[in-house]
């Protein structure tokens, strides 16, 4: 009879055992027979007795005393491990990471656009694909108008660097002085010889790097495009991991921390582009040579507070050498007279007061973000220390004034 055989005899081995009351599974290990043995038939039909409604798979039995030197020793080991492999994944990670976080922070800094555009009449949805488009269109026709000039007026610039050098050592002692001294024009010579071997390597290496900035840059294209849809999600996510009762104070300091990351970004690249503008304008009308490659110079590196527009203004005015010292020193004037405007107009207006941090904070900022993270960690470094900021002000000098 089903589930009948008595817990002392052992059943013949090929009765088949299927008892649901004696703890078998429909599903594993079908089909049970005596085969399996006197004292599993008797721990299935004990673990049958343990199951109940409450407790389905029998009441929990006793916790492991956490305080014995096993289970002390296991802990220690387990978090040296867990540490170890997280370090580990973090340093093979490290570039998709970064990848992340500067389509994490695009996004914020386009969530400003997309919130104004969204209305009861248009959804959010349709802002996203709007901002997304709008942005991609730009880019790319960025591309299309400025990388046909920039690739003969860097090719020119390679080739003729080395009479450059000497052209300027013969208008002018200081550096007929230095290229003495250091043997500039034929290092820039060796540079760029044109040795077959050296070439084919150049062209591989271009390649390469090409081929891996169009990837980075399809990556966060896409990953910006996913954060910026799902924008409130991850913003809902991010809050729920505070305590409900601490959660409308976060939610205040969050929004507070994105409105500044998002006023940053889009004002950085509008002041950038600004300053492009009118750094081509003024070298195109003094015949500075390469006036576009330049210019986008310039956007580049005025992306990075502090250092990026005086080294911009460095180069063009070595490049304006070329021509004449007047020129020279009135391209000098015009970058600090750039540099005027741009902290004491653009800024205000474009930027606003929404990142406040000081002028020490930033530097020390952009100094560890480029030696953490190159390039972009310089760009992000101001938002980053804004939000530090807030954050220490916020909540933990109002406790450290409590105690």
């Amino acid at each position: 009879m089903r589930g009948d055989h008595p817990e002392a005899a052992e059943p013949p081995p090929d009765a088949e055992v299927r008892s649901a009351e004696h703890g078998h599974s429909d599903v594993v290990a079908q089909p049970h027979t005596g085969a399996e043995g006197g004292a599993i038939i008797d721990a299935e039909a004990r673990a049958a007795e343990a199951s109940s409604s409450e407790y389905p798979f029998g009441r929990p039995g006793r916790r492991f005393d956490r305080r014995s030197p096993f289970m002390v020793g296991l802990a220690g080991a387990a978090g040296v491990a867990v540490t170890y492999a997280g370090i580990q994944i973090l340093l093979a990670v490290g570039q998709v990471l970064i990848l992340i976080v500067v389509a994490l922070f695009l996004a914020i800094g386009m969530e400003p656009a997309v919130s104004w555009l969204v209305r009861p009449w248009f959804p959010r949805w349709a802002a996203v694909t709007t901002v997304f488009l709008i942005g991609i269109g730009l880019f790319a026709g960025f591309l299309a108008a400025a990388i046909p000039p920039l690739v003969t007026q860097g090719g020119a610039f390679i080739h003729n660097a080395p009479d450059y050098v000497s052209h300027l050592s013969q208008r002018y002692p200081f550096i007929h002085d230095l290229n003495d001294r250091y043997h500039l024009q034929d290092r820039l010579q060796q540079t760029l010889g044109t040795d077959p071997s050296h070439v084919l390597g150049g062209v591989l290496d271009a390649g390469r790097e090409a081929f891996s900035i169009l990837s980075s840059t399809l990556i966060v294209a896409v990953l910006t495009a996913y954060f910026m849809a799902n924008f409130t999600q991850i913003r809902s996510s991010i809050y729920r991991l505070f305590p409900n009762d601490r959660r409308p104070r976060a939610i205040l300091i969050g929004d507070e921390i994105f409105t500044k990351v998002g006023g940053y970004i889009l004002g950085n690249l509008l002041i950038s582009v600004i300053t492009a503008v009118l750094t081509f304008i003024w070298l195109l009308t003094f015949d500075v040579p390469y006036p576009l490659l330049l210019a986008v110079l310039v956007a580049l590196l005025d992306l990075i507070p502090i250092v990026g527009s005086t080294i911009a203004g460095v180069v063009a005015a070595l490049v304006a050498l070329t021509v004449s010292v007047p020129i020279t020193i009135a391209t000098i004037v015009f970058f600090i007279v750039l540099r005027l405007l741009e902290d004491y107009l653009l800024v205000p207006r474009i930027i606003g007061r929404t990142v406040q941090v000081p002028a020490l904070v930033t530097v020390v900022s952009v100094l560890l973000g480029g030696a953490l993270l190159g390039i972009i960690g310089a760009l992000l470094a101001i938002p980053v220390a804004a939000a530090g900021l807030l954050i220490v002000r916020e909540t933990l000098l109002p406790s450290l004034d409590k105690r």
